[in-house]
C-alpha cells in the first residue's frame, strides 16, 4: 500500500475489480503488486494512495487516488507501457475486469 500526501487532496479515484487468472495465487498477486508500487507507482507525480483489496468469492479491487480524475486516467494509460505493470496485468482474468473512474464531489 502507498499513502503519500494529504488524502484531503484526493479528487480522482480509479476503482478496478477483478478475479485472478486460473493458477495465479493471492501470494503471486501481492508480490507483483509490491513491485508495481516500488518500481512504477512511486514514480507517478501526484499519486496520493494505492491499495489492493480482497472481497468475497475471489474478487479483488485495485484502488488509486490522485488530485484529479484526469491524472488517475493518465496513470492507467501508463500501465500499458511499463514492463512490471504489464506483468501484473497478466495475472488477471481479463473477462472479469471492471474498471471505473470517479471524481470526488464532497
Amino acid at each position: 500500500m502507498i499513502i503519500k500526501g494529504d488524502m484531503q487532496q484526493a479528487g480522482g479515484v480509479e476503482f478496478a475489480t477483478f478475479r485472478l487468472r486460473e493458477g495465479v495465487t493471492e501470494a503471486d498477486l501481492l508480490a507483483l503488486s509490491r513491485r508495481v508500487e516500488s518500481e512504477f507507482l512511486v514514480q507517478q507525480s501526484g499519486l496520493i494512495m494505492h491499495c489492493l483489496l480482497r472481497g468475497a468469492d475471489g474478487l479483488y479491487a485495485d484502488v488509486v487516488m490522485a488530485p484529479s480524475q484526469s491524472l488517475v486516467e493518465a496513470y492507467c494509460q501508463q500501465w500499458l507501457h511499463n514492463d512490471v505493470a504489464g506483468e501484473y496485468l497478466t495475472l488477471l482474468d481479463h473477462h472479469s475486469v471492471n474498471m471505473s473512474f470517479w471524481t470526488r464531489i464532497g
